[in-house]
């Protein structure tokens, strides 16, 4: 059973929540798991960013789901990603301190929290400390209705991209096309909505299918 911390860090613009649950064994990873759009209730607590974090647990991995600044315990502003993108360095340089410099670090995200986590997969490059691997799900990509454009970055191939068949806010043709010209695998879940509402289960199956075949 994994034993439930929760943290305040110091940010860049104030206090930073995050969830954290240790492995009971001495972790084999840390992952990072960000959440949905704040301003369209995305939490922390989300069924899709739970079930990253407990795929994560079952692969040997410590887990972190920080609060986007504005939700929860976090201060500071919704920033559109890019203040955020900072917080989560100062939430994976707290990760680094605390669980060791040495192991492999996996970031995942849901829907704004993948967009985000992309980005901090580009900062983590710049600072010599790439993260191992990337699961993305429900990824935020090109034009969405009443949100913006999202210019998604480019992410390594053995990233795993998870999609639902029949998103209505993210559509799968958005996340193709920003793929494509990456020569990145999709894998779609048929009938699938953006919050994977009775698939959270095809989410785990598929993180462990493809973990090992890399």
């Amino acid at each position: 059973m994994s034993r439930h911390e929760h943290v305040f860090l110091d940010g860049p613009d104030g206090r930073i929540e995050v969830f954290v649950e240790p492995h009971a064994a001495e972790p084999t990873g840390i992952a990072l798991i960000a959440h949905p759009h704040p301003l369209f209730g995305g939490t922390a607590d989300n069924k899709v960013v739970t079930t990253l974090a407990k795929a994560f647990r079952e692969l040997g991995c410590a887990t972190l789901r920080p609060s986007f600044r504005g939700v929860g315990g976090s201060e500071g502003e919704h920033d559109h990603g890019i203040a955020e993108t900072e917080d989560l360095l100062a939430v994976h340089a707290y990760a680094r301190g605390r669980f060791g410099a040495s192991l492999p670090v996996y970031l995942a995200g849901f829907s704004f929290g993948a967009y985000v986590v992309t980005r901090l997969a580009l900062r983590l490059v710049e600072l010599s400390d790439p993260a191992r691997r990337l699961v993305l799900v429900g990824t935020a990509s090109g034009f969405i209705e009443g949100l913006r454009q999202y210019e998604t970055a480019a992410v390594p191939a053995d990233t795993i991209v998870i999609h639902g068949a029949q998103d209505e806010t993210v559509p799968l043709a958005n996340v193709l096309a920003w793929a494509e010209p990456l020569d990145l695998p999709v894998t779609v879940i048929p009938g699938a909505d953006h919050f994977f509402h009775r698939r959270l289960h095809i989410i785990r199956d598929i993180i462990q299918r493809q973990w090992h075949s890399h």
